[in-house]
């Protein structure tokens, strides 16, 4: 059941209404309910077993590290280390969540690694069939909230849940099932559990950026899919330019996509009463790659450094090596280069994340660690150059210079993001940089793409309302700000806006509902 379909909006009323009837204390459990009810409706609503699974084995693992530490003394003086059994049991219970996510999501990845290197050799045809898989719903997702929640138990960050069916709640609230956000107990998960009242400016407030949501998945990611699939799927036929405005497009279909499903989510999060960390501030506002990911999905970058690379960097491994290199290039450059290795099996991890491909592992990976690493050492450089040229760093032109240049790096990796592999992609950006064919940018070539002049001029206008709303967030919520205004120039805008996503959404041949690209992450 589609996020976007009319069965769910359904749904969605119908959950809504029975929240806020029922007597405060069972809250909680209409919406477990409905996360169960919505997972077995999704098209393999059977797979909901492995969530299941998952949460079965992180409740006992919380279970018997709480037994272990009631009964720390009792253990000591029988000669028991309670710490090493905690730790064994945390150890055993991070394996089996990674099993089941390696079994289901990556066991291609060494198969796929094979096909990548006898696709550069010029071979036709993979050397090894991958094998398929069915995938539950929001796999990533759920695995690895669950998986921080119990290591924050462990660490005594987080307090514990006994209950199994609160934490399946946690774990598998519906809304986040799509696109996230990766949440973490100790900051979002007591609200769950909180009583609830009616509060009609939470509803209209959710309701409207559930709106927004719409706006951006129907009416700008739907119709950039169009020219993207046109020439990613024909790129041989439209070299040059071509690949630009197709990657271009891509970078506005996934965002507007992405943050759009988010928008949806946060926005009946907020009806319900809760609040759920954001996972967009505006990336491409980016002036550099790290700030390009302090912006874009948040919560997987918070995740990431919070339950790998730090406890990389504070591993024996890591420690002894930062001696080593210290010792041999300095205290300064030393803890540089630890840092440096300890990133790179951070970005590995984040491709990783992205998929059990080589194409995801470098474009939404490594790609962005060279960046990083690159600028970092070039740093001291640019700065004497722009020094002894007396350029103003804080110019604006400056600024924009590097808001763009972050852009192109981000659609570079966007080309391996979206191509059949990662040949495909190293031949598309030859392609793309040795062709050099200007012309069909005003000779209506770019009409043959899939949208006539119309639709191409609803997507224009429609980019340019989405650039108008985030120029407006630098200074806080535009529902904020329309929310002062008067009340007939308030059911304007939303009633305007309600009718464009109507009349305006993309419902072409075939076309059901809208699919969220990372639905399969």
């Amino acid at each position: 059941m589609s996020i976007t379909s009319f069965y769910f909006l359904i749904f969605y009323v119908l959950i809504l209404g029975l929240y806020y009837l029922i007597p405060k204390k069972w809250q909680w459990i209409v919406l477990l309910l409905a996360s169960i009810s919505y997972y077995l409706f999704s098209d393999q609503g059977f797979l909901i077993c492995y969530p299941i699974i998952s949460v079965v084995l992180c409740s006992i693992g919380i279970r018997s590290m709480v037994g272990v530490k009631e009964r720390e003394i009792t253990l000591r003086e029988n000669g028991k280390d309670p710490e090493r059994m905690r730790r064994n049991i945390l150890f055993v219970v991070i394996l089996c969540n990674v099993v089941v996510l390696f079994l289901l999501k990556y066991i291609n990845f060494g198969i796929n690694t094979i096909n990548v290197i006898t696709d550069l050799i010029g071979r036709q045809e993979p050397f090894l069939k991958v094998t398929t898989w069915l995938v539950p719903l929001g796999i990533s997702y759920y695995s690895l909230s669950l998986m921080g929640y119990v290591v924050d138990v462990y660490f005594g960050i987080a307090q514990p849940l006994k209950n199994p069916a609160k934490l399946a709640l946690y774990g598998m609230f519906f809304p986040c099932m799509l696109s996230g956000p990766i949440l973490r107990y100790r900051e979002e998960g007591n609200q769950f559990f909180e009583p609830h009242y009616f509060d009609y400016k939470q509803i209209t407030m959710g309701m409207q950026r559930v709106l927004w949501g719409f706006f951006k998945v129907l009416v700008i990611s739907e119709r950039m899919a169009v020219i993207v699939n046109t020439i990613y799927g024909d790129y041989t036929s439209y070299p040059g330019i071509f690949i630009w405005v197709g990657t271009v497009s891509f970078a506005f279909q996934l965002y507007s996509n992405f943050s759009g499903g988010m928008d949806i989510a946060l926005g009946i999060t907020q009806t319900f009463g809760l609040k759920l960390p954001e996972n967009f501030d505006r990336p491409f506002f980016s002036k550099n790659i790290s700030e390009y990911w302090r912006r874009w999905h948040i919560t997987l970058g918070v995740w990431m450094k919070e339950y790998i690379f730090y406890p990389l960097l504070r591993s024996s491994l890591f420690t002894n090596l930062g001696k080593k290199l210290r010792s041999k290039y300095g205290k300064k450059r030393g803890k540089q280069l630890t840092t440096f290795a300890g990133m790179f099996l951070l970005w590995f991890a984040v491709g990783v994340w992205h998929g059990g491909e080589w194409k995801y592992v470098i474009g939404s990976g490594l790609l962005h660690w060279f960046y990083i690493v690159s600028g970092e050492l070039l740093k001291p450089y640019f700065e004497k150059w722009m020094k002894e040229l007396h350029i103003n760093p804080k110019a604006l032109w400056v600024n924009i210079f590097r808001v763009l240049r972050t852009f192109l790096l981000v659609n570079i990796g966007f080309v391996f993001f979206r191509a059949a592999s990662v040949g495909d992609a190293l031949r598309m950006l030859k392609e793309a940089v040795s062709v050099f064919n200007p012309v069909v940018l005003f000779d209506g070539a770019l009409f043959s793409l899939g949208l006539d002049w119309i639709e191409v001029i609803i997507v224009l206008v429609s980019l340019i309302l989405l650039l108008l709303v985030s120029l407006l967030q630098k200074n806080g919520s535009v529902r904020e700000m329309i929310g002062r205004k008067k009340i007939v120039i308030r059911w304007l805008i939303w009633y305007s806006l309600l009718f464009y996503v109507i009349l305006l959404g993309y419902y072409g041949p075939g076309f059901s509902t809208a699919e969220f690209i990372y639905q399969g992450f």
